[in-house]
């Protein structure tokens, strides 16, 4: 069905652009031309892959001349990258967005619970199709395009650690959490949060939301106690509690 909308976009006549005086297009035609490219760009991306689709079907199914959008994009691994940088400022809105409910929200509200709003937000935008589709033609692509990998790092992953740690550095200013490096905390969260997720996601195996969100739960109580748990239990386990641990593995 998709492919068939793509047709039929195709099959339309090519409108031009609205000139100016000297015969180039109007600062707002070049700016809804770039925009309708980037469109119809992420389609074919996700309907094609990125090795099926062709500079040449993007223009015509943008209804813009070839030399257009080589002028503008160079190649199909700069075409590849505008759609991408597009898609990662899509995905980190709603991150942002979170963030600063959360900032802006309550003092009587659990950090737990602040936690979990944005955790529920971005398995959202992480998760969903289009993000695991543009995923994998990253990954695919990163052997022979190492500067598509660096936009990903750059662009999406390290955008979202500053993020997540600007919200660490509220919460640490409120005495609601207690730990040094707020990069390393949101980068652990990141991960712990969704990273599983959203590869098995990636892989294919994508969880249902129910259990994902149950998952999503537990990681963030480990997160926010440690997998040692309260500060007390940090001491050499007595002789009993080890014959415990000892017989609970035995019976596994």
């Amino acid at each position: 069905m998709a492919l068939a909308a793509t047709k039929a976009r195709t099959a339309a006549p090519r409108r031009e652009a609205s000139k100016s005086r000297g015969g180039r297009p109007t600062k707002s035609a070049a700016i809804e031309r770039d925009q309708r490219l980037i469109e119809v760009a992420t389609r074919l991306f996700l309907d094609r892959g990125f090795d099926a689709t062709s500079l040449d079907a993007v223009a015509e199914a943008a209804r813009v001349s070839k030399p257009t959008v080589y002028s503008r994009y160079g190649d199909k691994r700069g075409l590849f990258a505008a759609v991408l940088r597009r898609e990662i400022s899509r995905w980190l809105a709603p991150l942002s967005a979170a963030a600063e409910t959360q900032l802006g929200s309550s003092s009587d509200i659990s950090v737990e619970q602040r936690l979990i709003e944005i955790g529920r937000e971005m398995l959202n935008f992480t998760c969903g199709p289009d993000a695991v589709a543009f995923s994998r033609m990253m990954t695919s692509q990163a052997i022979n395009f190492p500067d598509v990998a660096k936009l990903g790092k750059e662009e999406g992953w390290l955008k979202a650690v500053a993020t997540t740690a600007r919200f660490f550095d509220h919460l640490v200013a409120q005495g609601a959490l207690a730990v040094d490096d707020t990069t390393i905390a949101a980068e652990v969260f990141l991960d712990v949060v969704v990273g599983h997720t959203h590869r098995m996601a990636t892989f294919g195996t994508p969880m249902e939301l129910k259990a994902a969100e149950k998952r999503m739960r537990a990681a963030i109580k480990l997160f926010l106690a440690g997998a040692l748990g309260p500060a007390d239990r940090v001491r050499e386990p007595s002789r009993d509690t080890a014959k415990a641990a000892q017989r609970r593995r035995t019976s596994r």
